[in-house]
C-alpha cells in the first residue's frame, strides 16, 4: 500500500514552487525553444479605456476602467491582414500571451495582428481598483459584460488601426475557450471564426455527470498504470486510517504540515489541498517537460518508483512547512479557485454562471468522497457573496447543448484532459468541428510547437489552420460584397 508520502509527491512539488493555477486551470509555463521562423514577438502592453457597465445606463453611466491588453503588429499587412483576438481568462494576460505560441505562429503565416485581452476583474483589469471585490461592485462581474468588453474594444481598435475590412479570429483556451466560442455565437457580426480550445461549454452549463471530471483525473493515472491509481487509492486511505485513530502529529510529520490537524475539517481541507494537486497534474501532462519555478516532468514520472525515490521536498527551499490553508483555499469550485486576487473572481464566477458542482466519490475514481451538490454550492454562495446560482443560465444563454444552428468553431480536446469530456467532442457540421487530440494535455494545441510534439497535435493544428484560412477568405469575400451592396445603394 502507497505511503502517504508519496500520495503528497505531486502536491509539494507543485506548491513547494508557490505555483497558482486556479479557475478552469490554465497553466504558468514558460515559453520552448522551437524552430522555423521567429514566433516570440515583443507585445507591447497597453490600456483600453473600458465601459465599466454595457448594459445599465444607469448604475455607472458612461463610466471606465482600464483594461489592459497585448498587441504585436509584427506579422501583420497593416489594414489587410486579419486579426487574432485572444479571449483573456481567469489571470494575469501575459501568462495566456507567453504560453499560446500556435497564435503567433500562425499570425506568422497569415501576416495577423495579434491581441491578448485581459478579462475584466483580473490582472490588471480591475474596474475598481482595490474595491473591485466588495459587494456590490463584485456584481459588474459577469461572462456578459467580459464578452461586451471584448467586444467593444475589437471594434475601437479596428478604427484606430485603420483595420475596419480585417477578419478577426478569436481564439481562447479553457475558460477562454468558452469566452471565444461565446464570442461567436454573440457576436457573429464582428468575429468571423472562434477556436475553443480545451472548452468545457458542457458541465460547465450544469450538462452531464458531476462526477465525470474526478473520473476523468484517476483515468489519466490509470492510463499510465492501474498501480499508479492504486497507490493514490491506498494513500488516501492510509491518511483516512491515521484521522480516525487521531494520529494528528503522524499527518503533521508526514506531510511536513506547519501545525498537526486537530479536526474533521482539518482532514477534509488536506484532502481537498491533495485532490487539487492530482487535478493539475493530470491536465498538466505534457509531452514534454515544462517549467514552474522548478523542473516539472511528465506526470508518468509521478507513479515511478524510482521518481518517488528521489525526489527532494519543497525543492524551492522556500516553504519550511506546508499551512493548508493558505496553500488551498476551499471555494465554488471543486477542481481549486488558486490564490490571491484572481482566485475571489473566479469564486464568484463560480457563484453565479459558472457551474462547476464536480464531485468525487471512491468508487469510479481514485479520490475520497467529498460532495458539491446545487445546495452545498448555494449556501456557500449565499454565505460567501450574498448570491444565489443560476444553475441553468449558461445553458440558456449560450445554447448548452443547441449548438448545432451555430458556424465556424473549433471545439479541439485532448484525450488525456479531464475538462475534456465536459466539452464538444463530437463535429455538429461542417463549420462545428471538434478535434480530439491523442495524447493531447489542456489546450496543447495552442502551445508552441515543440519537437516532443505527438503527430495528434501537429495534425490538429494544421486542420486548425487551414480552418481558420478559410473563414479569413469567406469573411474578406463578405465584407466585399457589403462593400459593394453600400456602393450600389448610394449611387
Amino acid at each position: 500500500m502507497s505511503s502517504p508520502i508519496a500520495l503528497f509527491t505531486v502536491t509539494l512539488t507543485l506548491l513547494g514552487g508557490r505555483v497558482n493555477v486556479g479557475g478552469l486551470p490554465y497553466t504558468y509555463l514558460q515559453p520552448r525553444h522551437h524552430h522555423g521562423f521567429k514566433t516570440e514577438p515583443q507585445f507591447s502592453e497597453k490600456y483600453f479605456p473600458q465601459t465599466v457597465d454595457h448594459f445599465n445606463f444607469n448604475s455607472m453611466g458612461n463610466g471606465t476602467f482600464n483594461q489592459r491588453y497585448l498587441i504585436t503588429e509584427e506579422f501583420w499587412i497593416k489594414g489587410y491582414g486579419p486579426i487574432f483576438f485572444y479571449t483573456g481568462n481567469e489571470g494575469d494576460i501575459w501568462d495566456f500571451a507567453s504560453n499560446s505560441g500556435f497564435i503567433t505562429e500562425l499570425a506568422a503565416q497569415l501576416r495577423a495582428l495579434v491581441i491578448f485581452a485581459e478579462h475584466r476583474y483580473y490582472g490588471r483589469s480591475l474596474p475598481f481598483d482595490k474595491d473591485s471585490f466588495s459587494i456590490p461592485q463584485i456584481g459588474l462581474l459577469t461572462v456578459e459584460q467580459a464578452l461586451a468588453d471584448y467586444a467593444v474594444m475589437i471594434r475601437e481598435l479596428k478604427q484606430q488601426l485603420a483595420a475596419t475590412d480585417c477578419p478577426v479570429i478569436v481564439f481562447g483556451g479553457s475558460y477562454g475557450g468558452m469566452l471565444s466560442a461565446y464570442m461567436r455565437l454573440k457576436y457573429p457580426n464582428m468575429v468571423a471564426g472562434a477556436l475553443a480550445a480545451s472548452a468545457p461549454v458542457l458541465s460547465t452549463a450544469g450538462l452531464g455527470d458531476s462526477g465525470q471530471f474526478f473520473r476523468d483525473v484517476t483515468a489519466d493515472f490509470e492510463s499510465v498504470a492501474s498501480e499508479c491509481r492504486d497507490a493514490v487509492r491506498g494513500g488516501f486511505h492510509q491518511l483516512k486510517e491515521l484521522a480516525r485513530h487521531q494520529d494528528y502529529s503522524h499527518i503533521q510529520s508526514e506531510f511536513s504540515l506547519c501545525k498537526p490537524p486537530s479536526s474533521a475539517q482539518d482532514i477534509q481541507q488536506l484532502n481537498g489541498l491533495l485532490r487539487n494537486a492530482f487535478t493539475l497534474m493530470a491536465m498538466l501532462d505534457y509531452p514534454y517537460s515544462t517549467h514552474f519555478l522548478g523542473t516539472c516532468p511528465e506526470v508518468c514520472n509521478y507513479c515511478s518508483p524510482s521518481f518517488l525515490a528521489g525526489i527532494v521536498y519543497n525543492s524551492t527551499g522556500l516553504l519550511p512547512c506546508f499551512d493548508l490553508y493558505s496553500l488551498y483555499v476551499k471555494c465554488a469550485d471543486p477542481t481549486g479557485c488558486g490564490l490571491g486576487l484572481d482566485s475571489l473572481a473566479w469564486d464568484y464566477q463560480a457563484c453565479t454562471e459558472i457551474d462547476l458542482c464536480y464531485e468525487s466519490n471512491n468508487v469510479t475514481d481514485m479520490f475520497p468522497p467529498m460532495a458539491f451538490t446545487e445546495t452545498d454550492r448555494q449556501l456557500y454562495c449565499a454565505k460567501r457573496w450574498g448570491v444565489v446560482p443560476r444553475p441553468n443560465w449558461l445553458k440558456t444563454q449560450f445554447w448548452g447543448d443547441a449548438l448545432s444552428t451555430a458556424s465556424n468553431i473549433i471545439f479541439s480536446n485532448g484525450d488525456l484532459d479531464p475538462w475534456a469530456n465536459g466539452g464538444v467532442r463530437k463535429s455538429l457540421s461542417s463549420s462545428l468541428v471538434a478535434l480530439n487530440i491523442s495524447g493531447g494535455a489542456h489546450h496543447l494545441d495552442l502551445r508552441g510547437s515543440n519537437d516532443a510534439d505527438p503527430e495528434s497535435v501537429l495534425s490538429a493544428r494544421k486542420t486548425e489552420a487551414e480552418l481558420i484560412t478559410q473563414w479569413v477568405k469567406m469573411e474578406r469575400t463578405f465584407i466585399l460584397h457589403r462593400v459593394a451592396m453600400h456602393i450600389v445603394g448610394f449611387k
